[in-house]
């Protein structure tokens, strides 16, 4: 398969599926919990707040691992496996842009300077459980 093709297949993927699973480095351990994803080509975007342990595990250690897809039965769904660095991004533009209303549990509308994104750069992403086939990896 083409390096575009994966592009195209991991695109697909992590535009359909929001929820996911981020891990990053506490203690020199992992540390995942879920959370709810939105991209821009393939950079992804995490709303989070910006007094939590995440930031502080990111700040010292930028480097992430998601986990997108395989939602339904699991046997047939396709996932991506990224790998990457973060970076808080509270750029006004982008919380406006994927602002929701669910977030107000949290936050006090777009412009509240807690609310931040995590912005993911994938440095590789794997495609695995595509119909039998052994993983794909795509470079950046």
């Amino acid at each position: 398969m083409s390096s575009q093709e994966l592009k195209e297949q991991a695109m697909k993927i992590i535009s359909d599926h929001k929820t996911g699973v981020l891990s990053s480095v506490e203690n020199n351990k992992p540390h995942s919990r879920y959370m709810t994803f939105y991209n821009e080509g393939l950079t992804l975007y995490t709303p989070t707040k910006k007094d939590t342990e995440k930031i502080e595990e990111i700040e010292k250690n930028s480097f992430v691992s998601v986990l997108l897809g395989y939602e339904n039965e699991g046997q047939g769904d396709a996932y991506v496996q990224i790998s990457g660095t973060s970076s808080i991004n509270d750029s006004q533009n982008l919380k406006k842009q994927f602002w929701d209303e669910s977030f107000n549990q949290w936050f006090n509308g777009p412009e509240d300077p807690n609310y931040v994104f995590l912005e993911i750069q994938p440095d590789t992403i794997r495609i695995l459980n595509t119909e039998g086939e052994p993983p794909q990896e795509l470079t950046l």
